[in-house]
Order: structure tokens, then C-alpha cells, then sequence
């Protein structure tokens, strides 16, 4: 974990080995076949289906349904598949109170929605433990594709190039496939390696290989990725974090940093957390911070928001989740100085009206402090264009270079969401396959 020491207000070992096993179990324990079945006929089967058209994959969710109804669950979970490779893990992380549940017809009626995401993966669950892939590659094409990042995005779109024929090369700058998937998610929604799990079982498919430590820029120009190939696809994520004063500081640093530590921990009683903590943000990744300090045994956290709660990006389920987990949320409420002799000792906030500040501040102890206030791209690779911090697209998310397509979280468009990044990555696929085979 990046700018940790350890202090008398930051120690590992908070909590008995068999506390923090429990506390990080599986937060939504998977469905039974009896009880998939049963949730399964709660839909109505609508003919217009508002679920599908809030689902950024467009799965054709009334007919996954009807399938487990029916006992199929392979086939439901090829309905998924085909539009959503990561749909496994969508369906732990996928926000879907406020995607496909929030417009679920039950939900508006009875305030009680069929539970699409538990379903979702009841039926991905059942077909990967087969040990199968439900796809097979086209005839070669000799075409080859360079793909930037094995996240969401780059997966997605080197698994739909695959099923098309062409051969796909993966450059990965860390040691591990997966992206935000394997070092970006709450430990608890993702359990028992699932992220990597799911990896290979997409990797099946074949005609995909994976060059790991290989950073673009670095290690591989973009020049020579889009000259020794026929197309190259960016899923490269946002790797800069958005400091704020004092993060030289000790225990002061990114959440998405805190959180990868987590995941890549082999023994979570040896993760250093603080006594105080500070969360400084309103975000998803905000609340899997929250959460997995108070998890890992810190007695005080406190997320910081600088709008009101209705302006906050992560859900109201996510909200009251850490709410739930004794997480102290203050919103309207922006930062000012971190205060601290080499560590933190304190933050410093202004109380803010809409976002504005008011002059009127605050202090919270804090001996440890994570910032997740955003991301940005460290530079355009290649000098393509960039609109605001991102990469920018036209139509079939090409960039700027003839040869070059983005998705995900580093695009234009791109919503910190895996299940858009996988929509984008497999739209991407597709318009490249167009592009390649005339």
C-alpha cells in the first residue's frame, strides 16, 4: 500500500484471523437451483422489457429468466454471455439497484424487483462450473490485434475479436489479468479468486495471448504497437489519481492503492489499517475503502463528501451499506489541508453549499487517510486527442489514429462501471472486425 507506515495509530492485527474471514465473506451468498427457480417466477416476462434497455450490455433479460424458470440455466447463461463475457462478475459488482432492478416493473409496483443480478449469476455460476465455453472461434482470418490492458474493456474486446478469427495479443503492464476487476473491487463481492477465475475461463476461447509487465509507453510505443499490427484497441484505465495538499504525508494516499493491497493481501491480518480513518470522496471506490477499513477492524471511518447525498455517485444502496457497517458519512464537506508531523494527525474541511465552500471549517482525527476523488490518464499515449482527460472518439470508439480504438474508463463516455467497460470493449471488437474484413 502505497505512503503506509507503521505508526501507534496504524498497526495490522486488529482483528482474530476467523473475524476477519467472516467479515469478508461473500456479501450476496449465491442462489440455490430451488431458489433461483422461484425468484426466476417473479418476473413478468415484459414485452417491452425496461430492464434490458437500462442494462448498458442489452441482455435480453427476460429471456435469460424464463430459461432457469424452465431449468435451462446453461442456456440462460448463454443468453447473458453472448452479450456480456464478464457477466459473471457483473453480476456481483454491477450496480443494479439503479440499472436493471431500479426499472424492473415489481420494483415499481411493489418496491421488492426481481432479483436480476443474484439470478444473472446463479445461471454464469452454473455453466463455468462445467468447466466449458459456450463459443467457438471463427475460421482465421490472419488478421492481428493489438489490445492495451487485460481490464474489462480489453478482455471484452479480445474475446468478441477471438470468436471472430483474428489473433489477439494482450498487453498487460501488471503481473495479474483483470484490471479494476482483480485490484480495483471490494474483496467481499469478489471472493475466492473469482476475478481470476473468470479470466480463464474466458481465455478458452483461444487465440489470445497475454504479454504481462508490458506498460505502453515504457515498455511499447504505440507507434510500433499500430505498425506491427492491423488494429490496436486501448483499455489502458485511469492510472492517475487526483491528489490533494498533504499527500506527501504518511498514511495519506490513493483509495484505489488501500484497496489493490487488500485484494493482493495473502493474509488480511497482516494488512496495516488505521485506528482513524478518513475517506475522502463520494464514489464507489470511496465505499469499498470505507467498508474494508472498518472490516479490517479501524474503530472510526468517516467518508467525506463534498456535494449532498443526493448528488453522491455511489448508490443509496452503497450508502447505506457502509452505513450499515458503522461507516460515518459527512456530506457537503470538502478538503483543506492535511495536518501532521510527518504522519497524519488530522484533516482539515470547509463545509460547502452545493459544492462551494462557506468559509466555515472543520477537523476530523485521521492517522490514516485514502483520497478518491478521481482518476486521469497520465498523458495521451501516441498524442491522440483528447477531450477534457480522456481519449477521444468518434463513431465505433475509434480514436484519432486510423489504426487505434479505446473503451472503457480511459474513453470518452467510459462511466467507472465494469459492465459499461465490457460493452464498449465488445462494441469496439465489432466495429474493428467491420474495419479489418472490409
Amino acid at each position: 500500500m502505497a505512503n503506509t507506515t507503521m505508526t501507534p495509530g496504524v498497526a495490522a492485527g486488529r482483528l482474530a484471523a476467523e473475524v476477519l474471514q467472516q467479515n469478508f465473506g461473500d456479501l450476496h451468498p449465491p442462489l440455490g437451483r430451488h431458489e433461483a427457480q422461484v425468484a426466476a417466477d417473479r418476473c413478468y416476462f415484459c414485452h417491452d422489457a425496461p430492464c434490458m434497455t437500462a442494462c448498458p450490455t442489452t441482455i435480453d433479460i427476460p429471456l435469460f429468466i424464463r430459461q432457469i424458470a424452465t431449468g435451462t440455466p446453461d442456456a440462460a447463461a448463454k443468453t447473458i454471455l453472448s452479450q456480456n463475457i464478464l457477466g459473471g462478475m457483473c453480476a456481483r459488482v454491477c450496480p443494479t439497484e439503479t440499472l436493471c432492478e431500479e426499472v424492473c416493473v415489481r420494483e415499481i409496483a411493489e418496491g421488492a424487483p426481481v432479483e436480476i443480478g443474484r439470478l444473472q449469476r446463479f445461471a454464469t455460476d452454473t455453466l463455468m462450473a462445467k468447466d466449458v465455453h459456450p463459443f467457438m472461434r471463427a475460421a482465421a482470418t490472419g488478421k492481428r490485434v493489438a489490445v492495451v490492458g487485460a481490464g474489462p474493456a480489453g478482455l471484452a474486446c479480445a474475446h468478441r475479436l477471438a470468436m471472430h478469427g483474428h489473433d489477439v495479443v494482450i498487453f498487460e503492464k501488471r503481473e495479474k489479468p483483470g484490471g479494476l476487476n482483480e485490484y480495483g473491487i471490494a474483496s467481499y463481492k469478489t471472493v475466492n479468486g473469482y476475478a481470476q477465475a473468470e479470466v480463464d475461463w474466458l481465455l478458452m476461447i483461444g487465440g489470445i495471448e497475454i504479454r504481462y509487465g508490458t506498460a505502453l509507453g515504457s515498455d511499447v510505443t504505440l507507434d510500433a504497437l499500430a505498425a506491427e499490427h492491423d488494429a490496436v484497441f486501448l483499455g489502458v484505465g485511469l492510472s492517475g489519481a487526483n491528489a490533494i495538499d498533504g499527500f506527501d504525508k504518511a498514511n495519506v494516499g490513493p483509495a484505489v492503492d488501500f484497496i489493490a493491497a487488500l485484494r493482493q493481501s495473502p493474509d488480511l491480518s497482516q494488512l496495516p489499517v488505521g485506528r482513524n480513518v478518513v475517506v475522502i470522496g463520494g464514489g464507489m471506490t470511496a465505499v469499498d475503502a470505507a467498508v474494508q477499513s472498518k472490516l479490517l477492524g479501524a474503530e472510526n471511518v468517516t467518508m467525506v463528501y463534498r456535494r449532498g447525498k443526493d448528488r453522491m455517485s455511489a448508490s443509496v444502496y452503497e450508502q447505506d451499506l457502509a452505513a450499515s457497517k458503522g461507516v460515518r458519512i459527512v456530506y457537503n464537506a470538502q478538503p483543506v489541508a492535511v495536518h501532521g508531523n510527518g504522519s497524519v494527525a488530522e484533516v482539515e474541511f470547509e463545509y460547502t453549499a452545493d459544492g462551494t465552500g462557506t468559509g466555515e471549517t472543520f477537523r476530523i482525527p485521521a492517522d490514516q487517510v485514502h483520497v478518491a476523488i478521481g482518476q486521469g490518464l497520465d498523458g495521451a499515449p501516441g498524442a491522440l486527442e483528447l477531450t477534457g482527460s480522456k481519449l477521444a472518439l468518434s463513431d465505433g470508439h475509434r480514436t484519432s489514429h486510423p489504426k487505434v480504438w479505446a473503451g472503457g474508463d480511459c474513453a470518452l463516455g467510459g462511466e467507472d462501471l465494469t459492465v459499461t467497460a465490457v460493452a464498449e470493449g465488445r462494441d469496439a471488437a465489432e466495429d474493428i472486425h467491420h474495419s479489418l474484413m472490409g
